[in-house]
């Protein structure tokens, strides 16, 4: 049998996506299936492994009939996951609670103490500043509230590592998954038992370090029955989902970078070595010796989806139905949406303002707007934040090239010129990158169909469309976008007296 093809799995935080793509990269189909997000408190964020584990026995299945491939032919499994998430099991490897998200905001106390006694530390040992989006201020969080809980823990996987856990029966990960749970030491690229120390976590709880294309097992008989794999399939360690998509879209060249439309909007740019300028995230890239760094909004896609399902989705109309409809209405206003502002709070925010109070709204409606200034809005004010990102890191003198555009926005023509206007930017929508693709790329490399990691970028990654900014929008948005962030600082207090009156009593 002809084992040419290889499966990419990611674990997104709204579904799980699985790609079977042939060894020239093109994709031989694909399916997802949802997962859901669980809020038991304001600026809570929670998901139950299991769930994912019945999404992954959901999705490749259909993935594999999709791309009329039998199981036989796969030569190789990756898989990423959003990075920071901790899953925590006991000694019977039992999940001892559910899985905090890395958009989960009730570590913020313990973050801001983290950083006031030890932020210099954390950052020269981990390269990155401490904040609720890490690992390390969760799992301090954990043995403050929840005692019980993390004294049963007998191993700590992320995200990745769990549902691989689940396929191979190894326990493993990766450096980059390690520098994102903000306990590495970058000069070793493992574990750093200095800054476990710093929150009195036990180090035998954590997995031995390895490289993301190295194939750590394969498909266990019980993992084969679970998903139609064929038993034996070798499974690669794979990476972070931010890490793969980047390495995916071809970004293996300093001064490369990207745009993910994704639940978060991430913004990255590629390097020949570590950049260091918290709070902008850096981490190692898939090519050894290169680097990248990435900043990242809490509402992004999220708060697209939260739009579309709110105002556009009708009585039995599809989730694409009601997406296309949104997008149509979308590209029928003009560039402004007659004054209307969109701030996609609806999460808090993480960068660049880290305010987990900030609160989502609608600025400047009349009569006069409708449905489509909505859509339009929503659009607009997404990519506001996103250029929130992009001021930020040239602020530390960070230049960007031809910037590749991911995620499911990125089809919408419209939407990737008002990223293009809004930011400057000129916008590339990459013929087949997202982090299941990437993770497939990785396998490839793992199992030896790809010279190495550069030689997969070169026979596989395509590009389809660009948009160029056009220069009157992008004057009308300069204004615009000045007044966007002019009304943050404005609500800023406000919105914390909402959380005051209405969350803390």
């Amino acid at each position: 049998m002809d084992k040419s093809y290889l499966l990419g799995v990611d674990l997104g935080a709204g579904s799980l996506k699985a790609s079977v793509i042939r060894r020239d990269g093109s994709l031989a189909g694909e399916a997802a299936h949802p997962v859901t997000t669980q809020i038991p408190h304001f600026g809570w964020s929670e998901q139950d492994p299991e769930e994912w584990v019945r999404a992954f026995a959901a999705a490749v299945p259909a993935a594999l009939k999709a791309a009329k491939v039998s199981p036989g032919e796969i030569a190789g499994i990756g898989l990423s996951g959003g990075a920071h998430i901790p899953v925590l099991l006991d000694q019977d490897d039992k999940v001892v609670r559910p899985a905090i998200m890395w958009n989960d905001q009730r570590s913020a106390a313990e973050a801001r103490e983290l950083h006031e006694a030890h932020g210099a530390f954390i950052i020269e040992t981990s390269l990155n500043r401490v904040n609720p989006t890490w690992s390390l201020a969760m799992l301090l969080w954990l043995k403050r509230h929840e005692p019980a809980n993390a004294a049963r823990v007998a191993k700590l996987m992320i995200a990745k590592d769990y549902l691989r856990f689940r396929l191979t029966g190894t326990w493993e990960t990766d450096f980059s998954d390690v520098l994102g749970a903000l306990m590495s030491d970058h000069r070793t690229r493992s574990w750093s038992p200095d800054l476990c120390r710093l929150i009195g976590w036990p180090t035998e709880t954590l997995p031995p370090v390895v490289e993301p294309s190295q194939v750590v097992g394969g498909v266990t008989r019980a993992a084969a029955a679970l998903t139609g794999l064929a038993e034996g399939t070798p499974v690669v360690c794979g990476s972070n989902d931010t890490t793969v998509e980047f390495y995916g879209v071809g970004a293996v060249e300093p001064g490369m970078g990207a745009i993910k439309l994704a639940t978060a909007g991430v913004l990255f740019l590629a390097a020949d070595r570590p950049v260091v300028n918290p709070p902008i995230s850096c981490y190692p890239h898939i090519l050894p010796g290169m680097w990248y760094t990435a900043t990242g909004t809490n509402s992004c896609a999220s708060a697209h989806r939260w739009v579309r399902d709110t105002v556009f989705l009708g009585p039995g109309q599809s989730s694409e139905g009601a997406f296309q409809a949104m997008d149509e209405a979308a590209t029928s206003v003009a560039p402004g949406s007659e004054g209307l502002l969109f701030h996609p709070y609806l999460q808090g925010e993480r960068a660049p303002w880290w305010d987990p109070q900030l609160r989502a709204n609608f600025l400047g409606l009349t009569m006069r707007h409708g449905k489509a200034h909505i859509a339009r809005a929503t659009y607009e004010g997404i990519a506001f934040s996103i250029r929130d990102l992009v001021e930020q890191a040239k602020s530390f003198d960070q230049r960007f090239g031809v910037v590749k555009l991911l995620g499911g926005g990125a089809k919408s023509a419209t939407w990737r010129q008002i990223l293009a206007d809004v930011t400057g930017l000129t916008i590339e929508r990459p013929g087949n990158g997202d982090a299941s693709f990437g993770a497939a790329l990785v396998a490839g490399v793992g199992v030896g169909l790809y010279r190495d990691a550069r030689a997969a970028v070169a026979e596989c990654v395509t590009a389809l469309e660009r948009n160029e900014p056009i220069a009157a929008n992008q004057a009308l948005y300069d204004q615009a976008y000045g007044i966007y962030r002019e009304a943050t600082h404005r609500l800023q207090e406000l919105d914390h007296r909402l959380h005051a009156l209405f969350v803390k009593g």
